[in-house]
């Protein structure tokens, strides 16, 4: 038996609203256990909603809507679900009784197009809505069958979810499995050379391992079906760590970690400190770094040098290689790192200077090409350069060319 998510909402498919409630049921229903294949978003329209049902309970035996409860003409969920399976509407007194209450909360008095909301299916069961006027159902039309309904506004929504319809679906027998996963991320190696490296690893049925990419990050999701939190996460990981072991210093965190913590934590650990020097990036790299609380003990500051005065002013860089060079240079982006990490008094420093575009590029320095500075203890200083490319826009190529930064940081502490 498996569950479906129905979002129903036009402000939804017009993009006007993150769809945020599918996320949150989705991961619900993975803590219970509840198989969970489809998910889809309807507008307010009943013809187009009544298919979306038709479908969903071929593949379905859970029903889960959210959206499409409130007073207005447009909010047609709960009547579009009981004309398709022939139920009459029914006022419901305790519902009427529960929104007078709330506006008189207020100070107002309950308008008559609320009436509406005290309209359910014959036979359906109420499932209060403790801060809002609008109540869902739990509602069984056929005995193999269960639908919820809930209001789109989160916060309601979240409170029903967990006060009424997690305790129903426990004393109907779920939640005895729960659904564990742990997120695996890599970065400098794409999804398919990643993918093919752990491609046995791909087809096991418990724990599963599935990859997913964004923003130059591969994650691999690997997820177990078990008991218990700690059963499921004794499945997942002897399977983490062989393809740790195959990904080597590909893989640099799990869950919540990002190239800026992981790096902090290394910093940290050695009792070393970074500065660093920006120019196309304009404070990005700093941003991701201070993101982390604590970084304080590590992280001093930064300079952000996009205009090359800067770069000579503050950073040292010789103005003579600026002219003949560029300030795009692996030459600059040394002495760049090596300025930041004098002034401020660091064990390492960073630096960032590129074309991000959309202008500036030229056939020589191309829209997307990148120099990253890294200045390490002692006279240690080098540089590496990338061509991030001019199919991609100017946020994505900052975004690259910090995390970049990041972990070529993060290589060089693990393997010195």
């Amino acid at each position: 038996m498996s569950a479906e998510i129905i979002c129903v909402g036009t402000e939804l498919l017009l993009g006007d609203i993150l769809n945020g409630n599918a996320q949150y049921l989705a991961q619900q229903l993975a803590q219970l256990g509840i198989p969970h294949y489809h998910q889809t978003v309807v507008g307010d329209n009943p013809d187009r909603i009544k298919k979306v049902i038709e479908i969903a309970i071929s593949r379905a035996k859970i029903l889960i809507f959210t959206g499409g409860l409130g007073p207005t003409p447009d909010d047609l969920t709960c009547e579009t679900i009981a004309d398709f399976f022939g139920s009459p509407l029914v006022e419901s007194p305790e519902i009427i009784e529960d929104i007078t209450q709330k506006f008189a909360q207020r100070g107002r008095v309950m308008t008559p197009s609320n009436r509406k909301q005290a309209l359910i299916p014959q036979g359906a069961d109420i499932l209060p809505n403790p801060t809002g006027t609008a109540p869902g159902i739990i509602w069984q039309p056929r005995p193999d069958m269960t639908i919820f309904t809930f209001p789109g506004v989160p916060s309601e929504m979240h409170r029903m979810w967990e006060e009424t319809a997690v305790p129903f679906l426990k004393s109907q027998g779920w939640g005895q499995e729960i659904i564990y996963s742990r997120s695996l991320k890599f970065w400098g190696i794409g999804e398919s050379a990643l993918a093919e490296k752990v491609t046995a690893y791909l087809n096991l049925p418990n724990p599963t391992v599935a990859p997913y990419a964004g923003k130059g990050e591969v994650r691999l999701r690997v997820s177990a079906k078990s008991p218990s939190e700690a059963a499921a996460a004794a499945l997942i990981a002897p399977v983490e760590k062989q393809i740790k072991d195959i990904a080597g210093l590909d893989f640099y965190g799990v869950n919540n970690d990002t190239l800026a913590s992981v790096v902090g934590e290394l910093l940290r650990a050695s009792s070393e400190t970074l500065s660093v020097a920006e120019s196309c990036t304009g404070g990005l790299l700093g941003q991701m770094l201070t993101e982390i609380s604590g970084s304080s003990d590590y992280f001093w500051g930064g300079v952000i040098s996009y205009d090359n005065s800067v770069k000579v002013g503050l950073l040292g860089v010789n103005p003579e290689d600026l002219e003949k060079l560029g300030a795009v240079s692996d030459t600059v982006a040394e002495q760049m790192a090596i300025g930041v990490k004098t002034s401020l008094s660091t064990t390492w420093g960073l630096s960032i200077t590129g074309i991000a575009g959309p202008n500036g590029g030229t056939e020589t320095k191309p829209v997307g090409l990148v120099y990253i500075g890294l200045a390490g203890p002692g006279d240690e200083v080098t540089s590496f350069k990338y061509n991030f490319g001019t199919m991609r826009d100017r946020s994505f190529i900052r975004h690259l060319s910090a995390c970049t930064a990041l972990d070529l940081l993060r290589r060089r502490l693990l393997t010195r």
